[in-house]
């Protein structure tokens, strides 16, 4: 079992999303073990509910995502809801408008996200890991996406953020086949940033977090803005949001507090401004 912070959790989605903070760290739970954290439509509305009071909480600087219980990260969609809200395509691309402003709230989100993953890491928690700035898996982790296997096209965001992470031949060979793989091939083909001993999981998860929480936050913010306008077409990139990112960190307090630290050979304390 992940050691989990005991805090005070903030439930959304009936308890089925569970939010809470730990040392300027938000940890956001998906908890539905009975169906290895399958997420249903209003888990993904809770998601996004979490995302939005974490976003704006300024205690806290960087985000956790993991799952309950010991089986899964997130197994995939609530496949049981299927027959009700994504039977033909006017109903699915109705479920996909609902869960799209959560998806965009993830991808886009403007502080650190880990994913912190166990078990079974599948489909649409494929997408979900996806779309965390930072992947790290216990030994026991398993990844796929069965699209295929269940006659449906896997959205364009989950197969964008694929081809980005692994390649377009490696993302060919796991759509085409709906084959699973192991942490250690997840590692080698770039899907993951870290492989832990299950035991060692949440530690060095936590580790990591308060090491991101601890630095400067304008920094961060202007590694993330010019890391993701990298990976845009160049006709695309907003350079003038990374200029303009740059200058607030060279005008900041937090870059006089850095200096300052240094000379003073002690830890900077950063205020985020």
């Amino acid at each position: 079992m992940l050691d989990l912070p005991h805090k005070t959790e903030k439930p959304h989605a009936d308890g089925k999303i569970l939010q809470s903070v730990d040392d300027g760290v938000g940890v956001i739970t998906f908890n539905n073990p009975d169906k290895r954290n399958a997420m249903s439509l209003e888990m993904w509305e809770g998601l996004g509910q979490a995302l939005t009071d974490l976003r704006d909480d300024p205690a806290v600087r960087v985000v956790i995502l993991v799952g309950a219980g010991s089986k899964a990260f997130v197994s995939g969609a609530d496949i049981s809801q299927f027959e009700q809200v994504r039977h033909n395509a006017e109903a699915s691309e109705e479920y996909s408008g609902r869960s799209a402003a959560q998806r965009a709230l993830l991808a886009d989100y403007p502080k650190p996200t880990i994913a912190c993953i166990r078990g079974f890491c599948l489909g649409g928690g494929m997408l979900v890991a996806m779309l965390a700035d930072i992947r790290l898996a216990s030994d026991n982790s398993q990844f796929g996406i069965p699209a295929a296997r269940l006659g449906i096209a896997y959205g364009y965001d989950g197969l964008r953020q694929l081809v980005s992470l692994v390649g377009p031949s490696w993302a060919r060979l796991l759509m085409y086949t709906g084959m699973r793989i192991d942490a250690t091939e997840a590692l080698r083909i770039g899907l993951l940033n870290r492989v832990l001993p299950d035991a060692e999981l949440w530690g060095e998860t936590m580790d990591i977090a308060r090491t991101i929480s601890a630095n400067a936050p304008l920094a961060i913010q202007a590694a993330k803005i010019t890391i993701a306008e990298i990976l845009k077409d160049r006709a695309d990139r907003d350079m003038e949001a990374i200029n303009a990112i740059a200058r607030s960190c060279m005008d900041s307090e937090d870059f006089r507090e850095g200096r300052r630290a240094f000379m003073e050979k002690r830890k900077p304390t950063f205020q985020g401004r």
